[in-house]
């Protein structure tokens, strides 16, 4: 495996709750992996440490080969500019638009200063998510889905080597969830971004990542291919996806 992301054996507590106690798993370079288990596991935890939001108190955590959490804070720095971080409710900022969002971290993060070379990556991005001509538009103009993709369009701007997805479809109905989540498999192709990702759709999941973790008691229990967790002998994780696709047929049926 070409891991350009790895974590070895991290432990992560706040007070008496230890939520990762000895997590380790690699993500290959240009592949879409998945982290899932069940709510409140320490998968949001897990990806804060790595893009370095939260601290562990011990372990690993590599970027091509070269550990983070001991190296120097201006080697950390440098190497997570190559990350891209999309927050669940996509934290855009409300009393800007829709342009000055996207330009934020072109301006704050890559000091760029022409302002025609701003507008023309905004553009830019906005026609790749499908949104052109919404630059004056408030976030609060938007409906969920939108938002989704405008946060996308702000990460994709700075050009990251590795995106990072938190809940990507929380709050949305089953097509817009299925645009978003296929708007992470363009991400991956056309780019070659990649992409490491936390959901509770287990269906989408198996459909579009390349390999998938399953965290519990603070470890990562199973890992694999969609293909090989599919025939899983572990049994929390059999009956939580089990339990999954039955909610998702569920739910499918009070649809219609």
């Amino acid at each position: 495996m070409n891991s350009i992301v790895r974590v070895k054996n991290v432990y992560k507590s706040f007070g008496g709750n230890h939520v990762l106690s000895g997590a380790s798993i690699s993500f290959e370079q240009g592949k879409i992996t998945a982290i899932i288990g069940q709510s409140g596991t320490g998968k949001s935890v897990l990806i804060k440490s790595i893009i370095g939001i939260l601290v562990p108190e011990s372990g690993e955590i590599y970027f091509r080969d070269r550990e983070l959490l001991s190296a120097p804070e201006a080697v950390q720095d440098e190497a997570r500019r190559h990350f891209g971080y999309l927050f669940q409710d996509s934290a855009l900022f409300d009393s800007m638009t829709v342009e000055e969002n996207i330009a934020f971290p072109l301006i704050e993060t890559l000091h760029m200063r022409d302002r025609n070379e701003i507008r023309a990556i905004v553009r830019e991005k906005l026609e790749w998510i499908g949104l052109p001509g919404i630059e004056n538009t408030f976030p609060a103009e938007l409906s969920g889905g939108m938002r989704k993709r405008v946060g996308v369009a702000r990460t994709l701007a700075l050009q990251p080597e590795i995106l990072l997805f938190d809940e990507p479809t929380t709050g949305l109905d089953p097509v817009l969830a299925e645009s978003i989540n296929d708007l992470i498999v363009k991400v991956n192709r056309e780019f070659d971004i990649t992409c490491i990702l936390i959901t509770h759709d287990i269906q989408a999941t198996f459909r579009i990542s390349d390999y998938i973790g399953f965290l519990y008691n603070g470890r990562i229990e199973a890992e694999g291919t969609p293909e090989s967790l599919g025939d899983t002998e572990h049994p929390i994780l059999r009956r939580f996806i089990s339990n999954s696709f039955v909610e998702r047929e569920v739910e499918g049926c009070r649809d219609t």
